[in-house]
């Protein structure tokens, strides 16, 4: 474990997700899975199947990030560009890789289907790049230097990560506690709610209303911190403001959904 801030940022490529055509749900996944390795996702961006803007993105983020990660563009397609993009960030070459041809090979002869020209471009791997294994459907994802290239399908995203885990360094993970109101509106506890976030040094407060009906509504109020004794403190001190404006509330661990 490292007491140096880690950091990750995340980018989606895909016209597909420009147009709403396909609503990401990779986000979630990715920040999920880095939680308990202390690496908090700090920044996402999406972009579109052009090469040029793909490179631009991930240079600007792995500059910036410990980690970056990058779903979709690694398909047989003529859009799936990302692996090129990847190459030409890196100022590197780009070719069929043995292995993986061998691999794919031998799957799709299995399958009794004719591993084409098309399917051959998922070999396509950056020079100098180590492979992300594939258990869901065979293709890999690869990483070069702090990125990490995935497919954009997420549950072979869910499978990659399980390779990507041992890579990575682990910082300090972020715990969090909720503080939850029925009846609660935002408005009747934002000021004190701001005074409270500049007293508790070391400690993220954050506020986010619900609204299924008239009768079933309120606030729930999240604390996060890497100090325990700080986050319980948080704790008690939002249980104590929601009482102050003549509510009841319940402390959970954690961020229910």
């Amino acid at each position: 474990m490292t007491n140096a801030p880690l950091t990750a940022a995340i980018c989606l490529i895909g016209d597909e997700l420009l147009s709403g055509r396909t609503r990401d749900i990779n986000v979630q996944h990715i920040a999920g899975f880095l939680g308990p390795y202390g690496i908090p996702v700090e920044e996402v961006r999406i972009v579109p199947d052009v090469q040029a803007r793909i490179v631009e993105a991930v240079n600007a983020l792995r500059e910036r990030y410990t980690y970056v990660f990058t779903t979709g563009g690694i398909g047989p397609t003529h859009d799936d560009i990302t692996a090129d993009a990847i190459a030409a960030a890196f100022g590197v070459g780009i070719g069929k890789h043995p292995e993986v041809m061998a691999m794919l090979q031998a799957r799709y002869d299995e399958m009794g289907t004719e591993f084409t020209e098309p399917r051959q471009r998922m070999a396509r791997i950056p020079d100098g790049a180590s492979l992300v294994d594939n258990p869901v459907s065979g293709a890999p994802g690869f990483q070069m230097e702090n990125v990490f290239t995935l497919a954009g399908v997420p549950s072979i995203v869910q499978g990659m990560l399980q390779s990507i885990g041992p890579r990575l360094e682990r910082g300090v993970p972020v715990r969090s506690l909720t503080v939850r109101s029925a009846g609660l509106r935002e408005g009747d506890v934002a000021e004190k709610l701001s005074a409270l976030n500049g007293e508790l040094e070391g400690v993220n407060l954050g506020s986010y209303p619900w609204f299924r009906s008239v009768t079933d509504h309120g606030v729930a109020l999240i604390a996060r911190s890497t100090d325990p004794d700080k986050l319980r403190e948080a704790g008690e001190k939002l249980v104590a403001l929601v009482s102050e404006v003549g509510r009841e509330s319940e402390l959970i661990e954690g961020e229910p959904s």
